[in-house]
């Protein structure tokens, strides 16, 4: 039980550390001062900083989704106003001080020359959970070709975090959410 424990301590430290300094820029060393153990320790419970990025993204995995999920639940209206509501949390959450875009994107972006790191695939796997997420939405509100319409909220998503990244503007999620809104009222018509 300690023992896992002394993991999730490492992870923990590691989720603050890489989210708000990058996954490059942070050092083993900081890692395991920050999680309060030495660094032995840490290579105990991880055979090397790949696996500590690695596991970094897996524990962001779950609770992205089920946020996505609950702020979908939680909106009033149809599929087309929940679905534009992640948007809107997304900009809300993107005010805070302390945001720095999506941790999923910022590590595979650290990682481009590495495709077949295993954080890498963390990232896109967790990108295609999402989509899949929201294609069974659409499909359960009757939407035409709920896999298409799926992938265009994606790919409007990841534009919204990019752009919210390089301007430090989260009115480009709020206009990402009327586009979305639109996108999946055309849907539906279709």
């Amino acid at each position: 039980m300690a023992e896992n424990n002394t993991k999730n301590q490492i992870v923990d430290a590691a989720n603050r550390l890489f989210y708000q300094e990058g996954i490059r820029a942070v050092s083993v060393d900081a890692v395991a001062e920050a999680a309060g153990v030495t660094k032995k320790t840490l290579y105990y419970h991880f055979k090397s900083k790949d696996e500590l990025v690695t596991s970094y993204l897996e524990s962001r995995d779950h609770p992205n989704l089920a946020l996505f999920s609950k702020w979908f639940d939680d909106a009033d209206g149809d599929v087309t106003d929940k679905t534009a509501e992640i948007f809107l949390k997304v900009a809300q959450n993107a005010r805070h001080p302390k945001w720095k875009g999506c941790g999923f994107i910022r590590t595979v972006a650290e990682l481009a020359n590495m495709p077949g790191h295993p954080a890498v695939l963390v990232g896109a796997n967790h990108k295609k959970k999402f989509e899949a997420w929201l294609s069974e939405q659409y499909q359960s509100a009757g939407h035409c070709r709920p896999e298409r319409l799926a992938r265009s909220i994606v790919l409007l998503m990841e534009g919204a975090f990019s752009a919210m990244l390089i301007h430090r503007d989260a009115t480009y999620a709020e206009d990402a959410a009327e586009t979305a809104r639109e996108l999946v009222a055309i849907s539906k018509k279709r």
